[in-house]
């Protein structure tokens, strides 16, 4: 055990019996002071909390159920993380959302090479992405998958950064709603039509691919509008398909779809698509971003 010196006069001290409630108790040798020691184990049940928040690990497979290990660890609980953003300037950023719980998104910006900053809120809103971005210099593409509240955060705070919307999500958005073997002629169409977002690769075939989709709104305009009452209320018939074309429709009037695809942007060289890089390499494993700031 390491000496224990007198807080009064920093004498050396000895063992001398202890307190009622079984504490040791040391008497300065120099003052005759009494004192008893108290041990700070923060950092010890810290490192132990930050043990299991980065392994695979479950309580439940703890001692007890991990009744002991949660009531070591309680005030940890409590502690909201801060980043410190890296203030470089970037000619591409990526951002996304990573749900932890119900009520805990994380909020990441990163290169092609780090994370550059993360923000944690109770959900995706603009302000939420608002706090992420404002610390950080503007780049000059963002790459998103269009979150909530996003489309208004980098309108006021990153006004001149162009946006590119995942083309990737994009379509996932619209299989959602037709499936990959949709049933209706009119899904099946637009299934393909949204497939084929991925492998666009000049202004040419972007041109292309807009013509074809809003040929397909107009031969399909009035068999949208179809309505079966349903619980006496009149509905339309083919309401996911309705939203399969409004998700593509609020892009096509967005301009957002072939940002990479802009000459004058892709001067100083190629422009991502797809956000698939922060999905794939740091979304995966959210103790991977911790492991990066």
């Amino acid at each position: 055990m390491k000496a224990v010196y007198c807080p009064y006069c920093g004498g050396r001290t000895k063992r001398n019996g202890r307190t009622s409630s079984g504490s040791q108790r040391w008497r300065c040798t120099a003052c005759g002071a009494s004192t008893t020691v108290r041990y700070d184990d923060t950092a010890t049940r810290l490192d132990e909390f930050l043990g299991w928040l980065l392994s695979k690990d479950s309580q439940a497979a703890m001692p007890g159920g991990g009744r002991s290990f949660r009531r070591r660890t309680a005030e940890f609980w409590e502690v909201w993380p801060m980043p410190v953003p890296d203030g470089e300037l970037h000619r591409v950023l990526y951002v996304d959302g990573i749900w932890v719980a119900r009520d805990l998104v994380v909020l990441i910006c990163c290169s092609g090479e780090r994370v550059a900053s993360w923000y944690m809120a109770r959900s995706e809103n603009s302000r939420a992405w608002s706090a992420l971005m404002a610390p950080i210099p503007a780049p000059e593409v963002v790459v998103t998958d269009g979150g909530s509240g996003f489309a208004k955060a980098v309108r006021e705070t990153w006004p001149r950064t162009r946006v590119q919307r995942c083309t990737f999500h994009a379509f996932s958005q619209v299989k959602r709603y037709t499936t990959t073997r949709p049933k209706l002629q009119a899904g099946r169409e637009l299934y393909l039509i949204a497939r084929d977002l991925m492998g666009i690769e000049t202004l040419h075939q972007a041109e292309l691919w807009v013509e074809r989709y809003l040929d397909w709104c107009g031969f399909w305009a009035d068999f949208l509008e179809d309505r079966t009452v349903v619980d006496g209320r009149r509905v339309y018939t083919h309401e996911r398909l309705r939203r399969a074309r409004s998700s593509l429709s609020s892009l096509v009037s967005a301009g957002t779809l072939f940002t990479y695809l802009d000459p004058a942007l892709a001067k100083a060289g190629p422009l991502p698509s797809t956000n698939n890089m922060i999905e794939g390499e740091v979304n995966s494993q959210p103790g991977a971003v911790l492991a990066l700031l």
